[in-house]
């Protein structure tokens, strides 16, 4: 294939350089990636080789500028293969994963680079004509390649290399085999009695995935990725609500192709055996050694705080329940009597609330309306562009002057070929030096999608991910950088869910919920009781949902706290699972951990490992936030354009905790989270 029939080997001439999707087929991506990896080294090779003494011009400027093709290449075919994946793209990122990791490592583990960094770094106090933010990307790109092992001898490095590439091939592994055997566990059941409770919406939607598969009259509830499922709180039928439950705790877990748990095995001990070569305890005391918690340690005390109060709650919660039900409440049961508790205490039924949340309304009246109250941008479809899949729209965002800021991409209905969850991709950072104005980031999320003229009605909780997700999208679209290092929504791991998390107070604000919470059939607002009694239970069922929460996070720190030869004495994932939550008090079977190892694709496959501690670290600062928000005056252009400002504008180019203070005045506040989440007593 020769360089001139592969689109993706040279930058797109569409609006806003949207990757030409139309244009682009499997057998593009290896070729490409070739390309990609042969050009980046030999870009690094061409500052290694240069004879002058190293100077952050020569040093640091050339490195951000490299890798251009590669980094095109790559935010393609990764967002193509979590959304839209095939069998190519599937044994592509498999293959891919090990060479991607060595060539991280023939950059990071590069000497002759590491030293030329350490020689700007030492000079840069004689360096104030460089900006705030050139001397902060020299700090962080010494700090990354220290904590990458680019100060190891020659042996170390390779034996870390080696590593390095397992490790990487196991996570890709752990994701394939996850989403295949999440395809296969898809519940299916004969009759619609069996799914008594269910709307119509709902019951379209499982037959159209049923009618996809071949499986005409049937019903087919497709499988989130959290143990949970959103249709738990609604079906009638105990065996019903079992059967999903069942299914979706056995991904992953059983004997044959698709079993993850010696995958989760072998992780966690390659990781523990890198963090020792590294010098360091543990994989966790690694990890957020670049991090705002600075150490496992101090994750530790935080999470030990919250978890005796968030069981103590949930086992309340549970015994209210049994209460009402007359009978023992199972894990399967939970959502559903917990609708009946709510109802009960606070008249509010959240099933009944999805008729007020039909999908387009909440998008463009609340998500989209929100943004525009608060920053002043405002979004044009653009049919016209083509997208990676024919359910993805793309949206034109514009600042209030009409000046372009980037494309938002949509991708909201669940299908076979996409990963579970929700979440936001980058397609286009913006970065002055790479002369690149404007962004382009990409929702995706995994709502079930209903028959041809069926509306789509969202649960409670969807919406939350709505806003949640598009304040991931904010973050990425405002970022604004000169070097590509600080991009869009680059900042350290355990702070990045801070604004998506901030967005999220919008869904039940009153100006915001009366503009899209209307009755998708008569057009009747979200009676004002309603909302009243909404508001009132927002502490409701909190010890489940921190206790479901810790559980995952705890035993991602159990995992990655463990030393290279504590890892290699454990030897089956149940037992050490039963062990680690039994040690923090969350060993309660009624509320089993929102992911379990063989299906915590956070921790084993997507990035997180040793850091889902992130969300409630985050959270400090979000609730923290959303305080300030309240006294200042709420939904107004002046604090849009302050946190916009100080804090989703200036992307990865501060310290996020300076960052916070900047906008904040003082570092966060405990008390908000502890009231949030109904720990404050």
């Amino acid at each position: 294939m020769s360089d001139d029939s592969n689109p993706l080997l040279s930058p797109s001439t569409l609006d806003y350089r949207l990757p030409p999707f139309a244009l682009i087929a499997d057998e593009h991506y290896a070729p490409a990636f070739e390309v990609g990896f042969a050009e980046q080294l030999a870009e690094i090779a061409a500052i290694t080789s240069n004879p002058e003494a190293p100077t952050f011009e020569n040093t640091l400027v050339p490195l951000e500028r490299s890798g251009q093709t590669l980094r095109r290449v790559a935010y393609v075919f990764y967002n193509k293969s979590s959304a839209d994946s095939t069998d190519a793209t599937n044994a592509l990122d498999e293959e891919l994963a090990p060479r991607a990791a060595a060539h991280d490592d023939a950059i990071k583990l590069d000497s002759v680079l590491y030293e030329r960094i350490r020689t700007v770094h030492a000079g840069l106090a004689e360096r104030s004509d460089l900006s705030p933010e050139a001397h902060y990307l020299v700090k962080r790109h010494l700090t990354d390649f220290t904590l990458a092992g680019a100060g190891l001898d020659a042996a170390a490095k390779a034996r870390l290399s080696e590593l390095n590439q397992r490790i990487s091939g196991l996570q890709a592994k752990f994701e394939k085999q996850l989403l295949a055997d999440t395809n296969d566990l898809a519940v299916v059941f004969d009759s619609a009695d069996e799914l008594e409770g269910l709307g119509e919406g709902e019951l379209s939607a499982a037959a159209e995935a049923a009618n996809g598969r071949g499986l005409e009259g049937k019903y087919l509830v497709t499988l989130v990725l959290p143990t949970g499922h959103p249709w738990l709180s609604s079906l009638v039928r105990p065996e019903s609500r079992a059967r999903i439950m069942t299914a979706s705790r056995s991904r992953g877990a059983r004997r044959g192709e698709h079993d993850n748990r010696p995958l989760v095995l072998e992780l966690a001990r390659l990781r523990a055996r890198r963090a020792e070569l590294l010098g360091f305890a543990s994989h966790a005391d690694y990890v957020t050694a670049g991090q705002t918690a600075g150490s496992a340690a101090n994750v530790a005390v935080m999470l030990g705080k919250l978890a005796p109060a968030a069981a103590r709650n949930a086992r309340r919660e549970h015994a209210a329940l049994e209460e009402l039900a007359g009978e023992a409440v199972a894990a399967p049961d939970w959502s559903f009597w917990t609708e009946k508790v709510r109802t009960a205490q606070y008249d509010v039924d959240t099933a009944a609330l999805r008729p007020y949340f039909e999908a387009e309304r909440v998008l463009q009246d609340g998500v989209f309306f929100a943004a525009t109250r608060l920053y002043g941008i405002t979004f044009a479809e653009r049919p016209d562009l083509v997208a990676y899949h024919p359910d993805v729209r793309v949206f034109e965002v514009a600042d209030e002057d009409g000046s372009p800021i980037g494309l938002f991409l949509y991708d909201l209905y669940t299908r076979d070929s996409k990963r579970g969850g929700a979440w936001m991709n980058s397609l286009v950072d913006a970065s002055e030096l790479l002369d690149e104005p404007t962004t382009i980031v990409v929702n995706n999320h995994n709502v079930p999608k209903p028959a041809a003229g069926e509306p789509t009605l969202l649960t409670f909780d969807e919406v939350g991910t709505l806003f949640h997700e598009f304040g991931h999208a904010l973050h990425g679209l405002f970022g604004h950088a000169v070097y590509p290092r600080f991009a869009g929504t680059s900042v350290h791991r355990d702070f990045v869910e801070f604004p998506s998390q901030v967005n999220e107070m919008w869904m039940l604000w009153p100006e915001v919920l009366a503009n899209y919470a209307k009755h998708f059939q008569t057009g009747e607002p979200i009676p004002q009781d309603v909302v009243d009694r909404i508001v009132a239970s927002e502490t409701f069922n909190e010890g489940f949902a921190t206790s479901e929460y810790l559980g995952a996070a705890l035993l991602d720190q159990a995992w990655h706290t463990l030393s290279a030869e504590q890892a290699d004495a454990v030897a089956e994932v149940p037992g050490f699972e039963a062990s680690a939550l039994t040690a923090v008090g969350l060993d309660f079977g009624p509320v089993p951990p929102r992911y379990q190892s063989s299906y915590f694709a956070h921790t084993f496959s997507g990035g997180y490992d040793a850091q889902y501690y992130s969300y409630i670290w985050s959270e400090v600062l979000d609730a923290d936030t959303v305080e300030w928000f309240k006294q200042n005056g709420g939904l107004t252009r002046a604090n849009g354009d302050r946190f916009r400002s100080r804090l989703l504008g200036v992307g990865g180019t501060k310290d996020p905790i300076e960052a916070y203070v900047d906008f904040r005045g003082r570092t966060a506040d405990l008390a908000p989270l502890l009231k949030r989440r109904g720990l404050a007593d």
